[in-house]
């Protein structure tokens, strides 16, 4: 079964997670010094916020499988419908290490599909060789995800998409 993830920037974590607290009735599952996250049941959802956005807003949206198999079902059905798919494969982002691709609708909205295969206990395991506060999806087509994903303009890129180390998207 797949579960439906948000992931929101925030100017106030604090402010953000007293607010998202009363609106789900639920304690976050996952509280850091620059995110939060609940796993919810009903409805079944992955909601996450963090503080590591350039601004305010929606960052991205996707979906999280509880199986490899429905992940590799994910990625065919954007494939077979000719969909421009960035595939990081194994990574780590927003304190788990994942399976993911993404793909990017028309309007510039970043999807992700993921299969989370463990926690960790940073934001990333690449933090060292990548842009403090970087967090982003992919930009909207293929061509730019390569130049622009993790990084805030106009910084360097070496451990982003397209550099040696993997990338540090979530």
């Amino acid at each position: 079964m797949k579960r439906f993830h948000v992931h929101v920037h925030v100017e106030d974590l604090q402010a953000s997670i007293n607010f998202y607290k009363r609106l789900f009735a639920a304690q976050p599952t996952r509280v850091e010094v620059d995110y939060a996250k609940w796993m919810l049941e009903d409805p079944r959802v992955n909601f996450a916020i963090s503080t590591r956005g350039s601004k305010p807003g929606l960052d991205h949206l996707g979906f999280q499988t509880d199986t490899t198999e429905e992940l590799v079902q994910l990625k065919a059905q954007a494939q077979g419908a000719e969909m421009a798919l960035m595939d990081e494969g194994e990574t780590t982002c927003c304190y788990a290490k994942s399976e993911k691709h993404w793909i990017t609708d028309p309007q510039g909205i970043a999807w992700e599909h993921f299969h989370t295969l463990g926690d960790i206990p940073v934001f990333n395991e690449g933090e060292m060789v990548t842009a403090p506060g970087a967090c982003c999806a992919p930009a909207p087509d293929a061509a730019e995800a390569k130049s622009n994903c993790c990084t805030p303009a106009p910084q360097a890129q070496s451990g982003c998409c397209g550099g040696s180390a993997k990338s540090s998207c979530c």
